[in-house]
């Protein structure tokens, strides 16, 4: 089967910089809804559209068709005692970016640094302004469930499980207003 809009599609994969510097093994692989549902970067889907299992590739994608560049705006410096204890480098809060703009929308921030009184958290995705190298190999493809297309997310092993609660919302779909380790 070749992939197209509405397969599911396990692949492989292997994620480095651009000088070839380990970022992620890939240990588990990537299942995703193949058709523009935002459940992979675009990059990604354009390459791997029409191949099959076997096809096996690596591809570079610069910042701005990954995770955007790195913008210093979204770097902040608060006072320690606004946040919670104990504090540590690498914990998420959700916030708003300083901005006029009544529409923002709360975004995650990542504590980059603690020093005495002052801690230093950066809105950035942490794969900010880098170019991404992907290392790629199709390992399946299937036909996509009615129920994974009205979804627009994979279900089952490695995808996303409603449980029997949908009326809760879904996993991953709020923000976490709590300390992510």
């Amino acid at each position: 089967m070749k992939i197209a809009k509405n397969t599911v599609v396990t692949v492989n994969y292997k994620l480095s910089d651009a000088q070839d510097n380990l970022i992620e093994d890939g240990r588990q692989p990537m299942v995703y809804l193949h058709g523009d549902y935002e459940n992979t970067l675009p990059k990604i889907e354009e390459e791997l559209d029409g191949k099959e299992v076997g096809y096996s590739n690596t591809i570079q994608i610069e910042p701005d068709d990954a995770f955007g560049e790195y913008d210093p705006a979204l770097v902040k410096v608060e006072p320690r005692n606004r946040l919670p204890e104990p504090l540590e480098v690498g914990m998420q809060f959700e916030g708003m970016p300083e901005s006029d703009s009544p529409d923002e929308e709360a975004m995650i921030f990542t504590v980059t640094d603690i020093a005495d009184d002052k801690v230093v958290l950066d809105g950035n995705h942490p794969l900010a302004g880098i170019a991404l190298r992907f290392s790629l190999t199709v390992a399946d493809v299937r036909a996509a469930t009615e129920e994974e297309i009205a979804h627009g997310h994979v279900h089952g092993a490695h995808g996303h499980d409603h449980g029997d609660d949908e009326d809760e919302g879904e996993e991953g779909d709020h923000f976490r207003t709590h300390p992510i380790h």
